[in-house]
C-alpha cells in the first residue's frame, strides 16, 4: 500500500517523525527504501528532474484510459520531430508538443508512465540522443543519459523497470549491442550482447524474458529469434520464424508474441505468425490485407 502514497510530497517533519518512525515501516526493507526515496526526493531539489514518477506527479482527474502516440518517423524526404497523439474514446489524432531533435529509425518504449525516445537519425547523422515525454505536461525532457552507442533502427523495450536499446546500427555497421537505463541513476549499462547483428529488429517481453526478433545482419533479413534471461544476463535462442523479416512490427497479446509484416529480401510483407513460449513454436495467423514495413 505504501508504495501508492506519494511520500515525497509530504513535508520533511511528517515523513521523518510520523512515517519514519512507525515501528511497521522501520521493520519493512521495501518501506524503508520507499521512505529513503522520499527523503533524497526531499534533500536532492536539483536532482528532482530524474526521480519523476508516480509518487512525485499531481494526480489529475483526468479520463482513464490508453492512448496511442506517433513519433517521428520520415516524411517528404526528412526525418521529422513532430509527435501525434490517438485517443481511441474520440477516435481521433492531436498534435502534441515536438521532440527537441528529428528523429528516423526512433526506439520508443513507457516506463513510470513516461514516453522514451532513443536515437534515431535526424536526417545528418546517427543520434544516441534520448528525449522524454510527460503527457501530464505535454513537455519533452532532454536530460536523460544518452546511450553509449549511436543507433538508429534500434528495438527498445522495457524490463523489470530497465529502460532496453536492442541492436540497431551506427552508421559503420550492425549492432549487437545490448544497453539498459536505470532511470533512479540515470544511467546506461552494457549488457550481454546478442550472439546475432541485429537491425530493423523487433523486440518484446513476455515471461520475464526480453525477446529480439528478426531484423537484418546488415546483408540478409533474419528469421532467427533469441531471448535475454536478465537473471543470468544471457541470450538464448528458440525457434525461428517461418518467414525472414527485417522492419517488423511485434506485440504481446494473451502470452503470445505476435510478427507482422516487415521486408525479406524482394518485398514488404503482409504474413504475420505467432509465438508460443510453452511449445517454443511458430504458427501462422491470418495475413493482413495490406504489405507493411516500417
Amino acid at each position: 500500500v505504501l508504495q501508492h502514497v506519494r511520500l515525497p510530497l509530504l513535508s520533511p517533519k511528517f515523513l521523518v517523525g510520523t512515517v519514519g518512525s512507525d515501528l511497521l515501516v522501520r521493520s519493512d526493507d521495501a518501506c524503508r527504501d520507499l521512505v529513503d526515496e522520499a527523503k533524497n526526493y526531499l534533500l536532492l531539489p536539483q536532482e528532482r528532474p530524474l526521480m519523476q514518477g508516480p509518487r512525485t506527479r499531481p494526480r489529475k482527474p483526468t479520463r482513464r484510459g490508453e492512448v496511442l502516440f506517433a513519433v517521428g518517423g520520415w516524411c517528404s524526404g526528412d526525418a521529422i520531430a513532430s509527435v501525434e497523439r490517438f485517443d481511441p474514446n474520440t477516435a481521433d489524432w492531436k498534435m502534441v508538443a515536438p521532440m527537441s531533435k528529428r528523429r528516423c529509425g526512433v526506439g520508443v518504449a513507457v516506463l513510470n508512465d513516461l514516453l522514451y525516445a532513443v536515437g534515431g537519425h535526424d536526417g545528418q547523422s546517427y543520434l544516441n540522443s534520448i528525449e522524454r515525454y510527460d503527457p501530464q505536461t505535454n513537455q519533452w525532457s532532454c536530460d536523460v543519459a544518452p546511450t553509449t552507442s549511436c543507433r538508429t533502427s534500434v528495438g527498445v523495450a522495457v524490463l523489470d523497470g530497465f529502460l532496453y536499446a536492442v541492436g540497431g546500427q551506427d552508421g559503420v555497421q550492425c549492432l549487437n549491442h545490448v544497453e539498459r537505463y536505470d532511470p533512479k541513476e540515470n544511467k546506461w549499462s552494457k549488457v550481454s550482447p546478442m550472439t546475432t547483428r541485429r537491425l530493423g529488429v523487433a523486440v518484446a517481453v513476455l515471461g520475464g524474458y526480453l525477446y529480439a526478433i528478426g531484423g537484418s545482419d546488415g546483408t540478409s533479413p533474419l528469421n532467427t529469434v533469441e531471448r535475454y534471461d536478465p537473471r543470468q544476463n544471457k541470450w538464448s535462442q528458440v525457434s525461428p520464424m517461418s518467414t525472414r523479416r527485417k522492419h517488423l512490427g511485434c506485440a504481446v497479446f494473451n502470452n503470445l508474441i505476435y510478427a507482422v509484416g516487415g521486408r525479406d529480401d524482394c518485398m514488404e510483407l503482409s504474413s504475420a505468425e505467432r509465438y508460443n513460449p510453452h511449445t517454443n513454436s511458430w504458427s501462422p495467423i491470418v495475413a493482413m490485407t495490406s504489405r507493411r514495413s516500417g
